[in-house]
């Protein structure tokens, strides 16, 4: 592993926060940020680290003080209010005592912090704390868990790292472990041993020093003493775990096809293992595919793999995450939608009641009463033939799911030379998974009204769509914007922020079906679409261009039956419901003078909304629409029909195209500007199934008395 201290680089954090912090928390902040870098040595908060210093009191008193990793900071991130300071005195009293539950010790830490509103310290502050070092460093370095996560692993890892580290049997992280690291290390030390770390059986690597550099010198080093042993073994034994992998084209299809299936099945089985009613969308989650080399490979591996991913996760910190144990789904026929979805059903069926005796077994079974059990559904899910998924409540906590399991495969394919991969025992990873301290990593805030689905904007550049897309992802669902010109795509998903941009032209039915299909493989289907792509033409019915008027109805009527043929036909087959909502138009109940194609095509495409309305109100689909006045947007983001058909509306009223948009704020009874934000919320109160409403049209014009309906 490479070395990536720099003297110039320590020096700018030391410059950068003098005066804010004492000179030893920056270069901690500093080689903290270098560990956090290293996706080998942590990944989404994992690792920590602490500082031992003074403080003085605003009695002025000086006192010795730690300064360590708090909740909710990531080390690639962490600035000095990431690393609150306790009492240190205080703190190294409590070796003394025999036990301490977890609650008293996160009140013992919580009342010694020196700020009262701090982050939460670590719970692994008390280990810092008792260790006489002034840096240390903690790491889920892959490689040494490769080591330690194998039957023999305390012989391999005393072979791989001799006398420079004291090795320490797996114990839960908490006073106990504090303790044990402590009494371990002093009797080490008492021994004359030069320790420079501590290896953590199962759970990581420990170095330490009399400053940041010597700490983390140490860390780096003996990460590549641990890499350097297992190449050394993989020239030997040349074991390998792929078997066959399956050819790009055939896996992308399948994941397209499968992952609507998965995510029906997470979503639909109760906590006993049984179908239920799920349109609520109550236990609907993310899906994220991967299609790396080394996820393909390890779930192409047969027997091999099955028995390495399910040895359990690389460090006990990832069950909150990734659950216990990942789903190994092996499909018998791809051919058949009915008999995948059947077999992805049963798949889950059982996971959800495997694990519903597992909590039994370890939680209820060993007089652990009072624990609710946690959702079973299973967050990493492996199909030979096809890759790798990931499954979250949101979009962050599968792609931290699919992470953490990634990270996992390279390890265990790495190490195959070392021997079979041995997890924790189901008793201790089921002690991780329902530790209150460990949940309350993920927090409990309260999840937006559309989070867990996914919404497709198609037509989604300009104002209407951005104003869309912006209100869905504000209510908290993962949102694609589709639209035929890149460039509007990307201004959309720039504005929106997190959005992801897709080409999709609805006159062409496989563009269409290559959008949703690409939506399906990143997050695992549809839940929202809003089909807003538009056209117009100015012209009298006399002297109308029929190839124009063939033009704007292949958009505004055809495009819309393809994306509702489409989105419809996939609403069915994930059987979770889902909304649809048609950007209709003012113009459908009171057209203008000139605006034939336009007001033609789209009263007919609001009548599908309609017929859709009747016949998938069956399928808890709803079918609404919004129908706007003129939305002309501002800076990039403007409305690319209002720049095609402007010129020659305001031609037809005698008027300067830039005082249109002052016309038609004049000519509602609100005498309002309407804004693609104020459609976007429109859309959003229909997806949010705050009133049974389905084959309704919500005008959104500031009141314009003519197109009331009648």
């Amino acid at each position: 592993m490479l070395n990536r201290w720099s003297d110039n680089d320590a020096a700018k954090y030391v410059a950068k926060y003098a005066g804010i912090c004492p000179e030893s928390v920056a270069l901690r902040v500093y080689t903290s940020r270098l560990i956090g870098a290293e996706t080998a040595l942590v990944m989404h908060g994992g690792g920590n680290t602490s500082v031992k210093d003074t403080v003085t009191t605003l009695t002025g008193e000086r006192m010795e003080a730690i300064f360590v990793k708090g909740s909710g900071w990531d080390l690639d991130s962490i600035e000095p209010e990431g690393l609150p300071g306790l009492d240190l005195a205080y703190l190294r009293k409590l070796r003394a005592l025999n036990a301490l539950s977890d609650e008293a010790m996160v009140n013992e830490l919580r009342t010694h912090l020196f700020n009262a509103s701090a982050p939460t310290p670590s719970v692994e502050t008390l280990l810092h704390a008792f260790l006489p070092h002034k840096f240390i460093d903690h790491s889920h370095a892959e490689a040494v868990l490769a080591i330690t996560n194998r039957e023999n692993g305390e012989a391999l890892a005393r072979v791989a790292f001799g006398s420079r580290v004291a090795i320490v049997p797996y114990i839960m992280p908490g006073f106990a472990l504090a303790k044990a690291v402590a009494d371990i290390h002093d009797k080490a030390v008492s021994e004359g041993r030069n320790l420079e770390g501590l290896v953590l059986m199962k759970h990581g690597l420990f170095t330490f020093g009399p400053d940041a550099r010597t700490s983390y010198d140490r860390h780096i080093s003996l990460v590549s003493m641990a890499e350097d042993f297992m190449l050394s073994r993989t020239k030997v034994c040349g074991r390998h775990i792929s078997q066959r992998v399956t050819d790009e084209p055939t896996r992308i299809a399948r994941a397209a096809a499968i992952a609507p299936l998965i995510r029906s099945a997470i979503a639909s089985v109760g906590g006993d293992g049984r179908t239920v009613m799920s349109s609520s969308a109550d236990r609907r989650m993310i899906v994220e595919y991967r299609t790396g080399g080394d996820e393909i490979a390890f779930a192409d591996s047969g027997d091999a793999g099955r028995k390495a991913a399910l040895a359990g996760p690389m460090t006990p910190d990832h069950v909150i995450r990734t659950k216990p144990y990942p789903l190994w789904l092996e499909l018998s026929d791809w051919s058949g939608e009915a008999e995948t979805a059947a077999e992805i059903q049963a798949a889950i069926e059982k996971y959800a009641a495997d694990y519903d005796e597992y909590f039994e077994t370890y939680g209820p079974g060993r007089g652990k009463s009072g624990l609710k059990k946690l959702d079973p559904m299973p967050r990493v899910i492996f199909v030979p033939g096809c890759g790798m998924f990931a499954a979250g409540a949101t979009r962050k906590d599968a792609a931290i799911a699919a992470d953490l399991a990634s990270q996992t495969v390279r390890m265990k394919t790495a190490s195959l030379c070392l021997g079979d991969y041995e997890g924790l025992p189901a008793a201790d990873l089921f002690d991780m998974e329902y530790w209150s301290l460990e949940q309350a990593k993920l927090g409990k805030a309260k999840p937006r009204p559309l989070a867990g689905k996914i919404a497709l904007v198609a037509g989604g550049g300009g104002p209407i769509g951005t104003g869309a897309a912006r209100a869905l992802a504000a209510d908290g669902a993962v949102v694609v914007v589709a639209d035929i010109s890149e460039k509007a795509r990307e201004i959309a998903a720039r504005e929106v922020g997190g959005a992801v941009g897709l080409h999709m032209d609805v006159t062409d039915e496989a563009s269409v079906g290559a959008a949703l299909d690409e939506t399906c493989r990143r997050f695992g289907g549809i839940d929202i679409v809003v089909i807003n792509a538009g056209v117009a033409h100015v012209q009298p019915i006399p002297g109308m261009d029929m190839a124009a008027f063939r033009r704007v109805a292949e958009v505004n009527l055809f495009g819309a039956m393809n994306v509702f043929k489409a989105a419809s036909a996939l609403m069915i087959r994930q059987r979770l419901g889902g909304d649809i909502v048609l950007i209709s138009s003012k113009n459908v109940t009171a057209p203008g003078a000139d605006f034939g194609a336009y007001s033609a095509t789209k009263a007919a495409a609001h009548q599908l909304m309609r017929v859709a309305a009747m016949e998938l109100a069956g399928h808890d689909i709803r079918v609404n629409s919004v129908l706007p006045d003129a939305i002309f947007g501002e800076g990039e983001n403007v409305s690319g029909l209002w720049k095609e058909v402007g010129p020659s509306r305001a031609k037809s009223r005698g008027m300067d195209e830039k005082d249109l948009p002052e016309f038609y704020r004049n000519r509602n009874l609100l005498h309002s500007p309407v804004t693609g934000d104020d459609v976007g919320r429109a859309v959003a109160f229909f997806c949010r199934r705050e009133c049974p409403v389905t084959g309704a049209g919500l005008p959104v014009d500031g009141g314009v008395a003519a197109a009331f309906p009648r």
